[in-house]
């Protein structure tokens, strides 16, 4: 009867605390990855002594949810929750009138609701677990009500329990120096939920900046006033694209090309060019960025991508590269068509009419451009806020400048069948 009980044993990496000395415990992870089960585990190991009746390192704990009944029905009586995974002899009681769990050793956890951050004004903790912080309301005011109730004993914890979201309060805490943290994706679960579910989410969402989030459990970055936001990808995402009219491979170059190099942007886009130009609608198709190859390398994978999605032409920024980027391309395909294009204007500069034809609900993408879209999503009127160099933004730009903001636009088009 025990062994179901003895978590240690069943247990996932990600769902076990890390050693050493910290305050607080972020366990990161995809929808369905255990981190329920792994706070409520946390705080059994808080509680319970030895014994049923023996004393544990903490006897009073906050638990706090989105709302009353979230921490009721997920952290108290959930699938996962603080009752389910209590063996009998040790299952607390709950007093529903004082919204409290009480262990047979006297040991109590009070639920709080994130919509209510002056209720955790006055009591007094010496550990706490949080579900799913990244989406209460009150995320702030809640969080620094918690941190002023933490004050008994002589080690007070907290663990988290979240999916993450691009939110300050979840960044900063991440960011503590006191702050340790494991993470895990949907999959590493998979034992426990059903096949269907997890076939139909990956299918769905799998390369996409939601999926990252949601399915990896990564929390996915974004910048105040950026050019782009989570949301517009959303609504541009598609499975297929029409036939298109026209289909350009851009390249940004890297400087030099060894493992330290930025990346070389590869982006393939077409555009249908059917009706009056504000009706054109142009479909980012693939994105084949590498980082840390020779030239050899990428002038191989753009010349390929230029023959797979039989392309009209290769666009080249030169700045940096000069001939010598053309050179290398012919080297590969002497017949290979290509434009060379030079930057007269600064990154942000160049992206912002890009930006608008998002804005417009003219610019679509293929499903599997996460990382391309995560670059965007950091790129501001006031430069890129990522680390590196925003290549992989850069090779779009120039991919979506020469289909739909340049003269070469309106060459003739040339239909065919993908």
């Amino acid at each position: 009867m025990a062994l179901p009980f003895l978590f240690e044993f069943w247990a996932m990496d990600h769902q076990l605390p890390p050693s050493g000395d910290w305050r607080t415990w972020v366990i990161l992870g995809g929808r369905g990855a255990g981190k329920t089960r792994a706070g409520a585990e946390w705080v059994r190991s808080q509680v319970e002594g030895a014994r049923p009746l023996d004393k544990g390192r903490a006897r009073r704990l906050a638990l706090v949810a989105e709302t009353l009944d979230q921490a009721r029905d997920v952290i108290i009586f959930g699938d996962s929750g603080i009752m389910a995974c209590s063996p009998p002899d040790r299952r607390p009681i709950w007093e529903s009138t004082r919204r409290r769990l009480v262990w047979p050793n006297g040991a109590t956890a009070q639920i709080f609701s994130a919509h209510d951050p002056e209720s955790l004004r006055g009591p007094q903790f010496d550990g706490a677990w949080c579900d799913e912080l990244a989406k209460w309301r009150n995320a702030q005011s809640t969080w620094d009500m918690l941190q002023f109730s933490l004050r008994l004993g002589d080690d007070p914890r907290q663990c988290v329990t979240t999916t993450p979201r691009n939110v300050p309060v979840l960044k900063t805490l991440l960011a503590a120096p006191s702050t340790v943290s494991t993470h895990a994706p949907t999959s590493a679960n998979r034992a426990n939920l059903a096949d269907s579910f997890l076939a139909e989410v990956t299918a769905r969402y799998a390369g996409t900046r939601l999926g990252r989030q949601e399915l990896d459990g990564v929390l996915v970055d974004g910048i105040d006033g950026a050019l782009w936001r989570d949301a517009d990808f959303t609504t541009t995402q598609v499975d297929t694209a029409p036939e298109l009219d026209r289909i350009v491979v851009a390249v940004d170059p890297p400087v030099t090309g060894h493992k330290k190099s930025d990346s070389c942007g590869i982006v393939v886009a077409g555009v249908t060019l059917r009706g009056d130009p504000q009706e054109w609608r142009a479909y980012v198709l693939a994105d084949y960025t590498i980082q840390g190859q020779s030239p050899t390398t990428w002038a191989n994978i753009a010349v390929q991508a230029y023959h797979d999605w039989r392309a009209d032409r290769i666009v080249a920024e030169v700045n940096q590269g000069g001939d010598l980027v053309e050179a290398v391309l012919r080297q590969i395909d002497p017949a290979v068509s290509y434009r060379a294009v030079r930057a007269s204007r600064g990154k942000s500069a160049r992206a912002e009419p890009v930006a608008a034809l998002y804005e417009q609900g003219r610019v679509f993408h293929l499903r599997g451009l996460a990382e391309l879209e995560d670059q965007m999503c950091q790129m501001t009127p006031q430069g890129y806020f990522g680390a590196g160099s925003p290549d992989r933004v850069d090779a779009l730009v120039w991919a979506l400048s020469d289909l739909m903001l340049t003269p070469s636009s309106v060459a003739r088009p040339r239909f065919r069948v993908l």
